[in-house]
């Protein structure tokens, strides 16, 4: 029996589990909704790394300014998550993920309008938004659907899309951008995102409440938001002066933020899931530097084979593609290994491979052979794969039923906090070695010092982040 608080009704065993089967109607169908939209965010994102030279060229956008396409989006969909979360702990996880996938639909579509740079980020932000709806309580349903022994089968599927996503976003975005224009990269999720909706009403049911009527804590959130929020600009902005100002409002914001929270009775985040749960305070930590240490290789590597190595977009996609179609194979496989083994020690050996990839990324040069760096992406998309899934499952199975949301929040957080740092250090890297110029061939030189600064601090990351899994490993048994 599934222990879920509805509103209205609960779901019991006669309903739709038959003894001795495996999931319930529910579950599959609901698992079928959350894959959707899990497939939507990656497929943008990663679609739109190949769309950002001709974006650039249109708007007349820097390198730097570019990376403000994903940094934008990031920012927000952090600083929203959390409260989201708490909100959909409070009226209902499924509300508040319908309306988070309408808000990205319609966003989205609009940015393939906006008539300037500064108008596209701007919608960015606001896309943003939706995917905190949709990315603070995708998890949190998705666990509640099914019993532990069945989790990491479940949360290898919907890592599985996501690599999918993320395969089939550099091959499709390059097509419609080189023979459609830029324009239809938004085009694009936005119209799946209507059909996610429509799915969601027909085959998401039930209502999650686990703090029905218990108040919002708005001081929290505003602490949090514009604590995180500034926090990650600061880092972005790097190295000017305005930069380490943020920095310092960011983290004197985030530990008042700490102590009020402490404090609250009922608060937007429960704190005490870090302070007093060493696995899963690692597990996040983990996660967090995987992110920060891999997400801008995508973002790179675009810029690298497009204006370096001089292909078109559709032949630069067909390239990137290799790396998430083998996250997608060894993250299903790792999904159903991590309710058979160890986890823990699954991701641990996830992050020891990315490290060898990224180092692998440091020793690129404008002739590297095209088979080499399909076979270094190769070696990522493994580590991702044994990483990511089995790393979920292990924060996820660290908490109680009542912190689902709040640990789906948090994975998601760590996950945009480390993405939105990621894209600071590649920014920061470009503006140092490139300043604010555009690339032309006088300034690939400048440029791969900075490819190669980028992935020299990744590697340095990504080792750190093998000793926080293997700690974590050790603490657990």
């Amino acid at each position: 029996m599934y222990n879920c608080r509805f509103i209205n009704h609960t779901v019991t065993a006669k309903s739709d589990i038959r003894e001795g089967t495996t999931e319930s109607r529910q579950a599959k169908r609901g698992l079928l909704v959350l894959c959707s939209a899990a497939f939507l965010v990656p497929f943008m994102g990663s679609a739109l790394n190949l769309a950002l030279p001709d974006i650039g060229r249109e708007f007349s956008m820097n390198a730097v300014m570019l990376t403000w396409m994903a940094t934008a989006y990031i920012i927000s969909t952090a600083i929203f998550q959390i409260p989201f979360a708490r909100v959909a702990d409070i009226v209902g996880r499924r509300k508040i993920f319908m309306s988070g996938v309408l808000i990205f639909a319609v966003t989205t579509v609009a940015c393939a309008f906006a008539p300037n740079g500064h108008v596209l980020i701007g919608l960015r932000f606001l896309s943003g938004i939706g995917s905190a709806m949709m990315f603070g309580t995708n998890i949190a349903i998705l666990t509640s659907l099914f019993p532990p022994e069945r989790r990491g089968y479940a949360l290898g599927i919907n890592a599985a899309v996501v690599y999918a996503a993320l395969a089939a976003g550099p091959f499709v975005g390059g097509m419609l951008t080189h023979y459609f224009g830029w324009h239809y990269i938004f085009v694009f999720p936005a119209a799946l995102g209507l059909v996610v909706f429509g799915l969601s009403h027909f085959f998401l049911k039930g209502e999650w409440t686990e703090a029905r009527g218990q108040k919002f804590d708005l001081v929290g959130s505003l602490l949090y938001g514009v604590g995180l929020g500034t926090l990650i600009y600061g880092f972005t902005s790097l190295p000017h002066v305005r930069g380490f100002i943020f920095l310092g409002t960011g983290l004197v914001c985030l530990m008042l933020f700490g102590r009020f929270e402490l404090r609250h009775s009922s608060p937007v985040f429960n704190l005490r899931l870090f302070t007093g749960n060493r696995v899963f305070t690692l597990s996040s930590v983990a996660a967090l530097i995987n992110y920060a240490a891999t997400s801008a290789i995508a973002f790179i590597l675009s810029l690298y084979l497009q204006y370096v190595r001089g292909l078109d977009p559709s032949h630069a996609g067909l390239v990137l593609i290799s790396q998430a179609l083998v996250q997608s194979c060894f993250s299903l496989v790792a999904g159903r290994l991590s309710t058979r083994f160890d986890p823990s020690r699954m991701a641990t050996a996830g992050m020891a491979i990315i490290v060898a990839g990224l180092i692998g990324l440091i020793f690129l040069s404008t002739t590297t052979p095209y088979w080499m760096i399909i076979s270094i992406l190769v070696l990522l998309g493994v580590g991702f794969g044994i990483f990511s899934s089995p790393n979920t499952n292990v924060i996820m199975g660290s908490v109680d039923r009542k912190d689902y949301s709040a640990a789906s929040a948090a994975t998601g957080t760590m996950r945009l906090t480390g993405q939105a740092i990621s894209m600071g250090i590649a920014g920061m890297a470009i503006s140092f070695h490139v300043g604010t110029r555009n690339i032309t061939s006088a300034l690939f030189p400048e440029f791969m010092q900075s490819l190669r600064t980028t992935f020299i601090i990744f590697a340095v990351l990504c080792i750190a982040g093998v000793y926080a899994s293997t700690a974590r490993v050790t603490r657990r048994g």
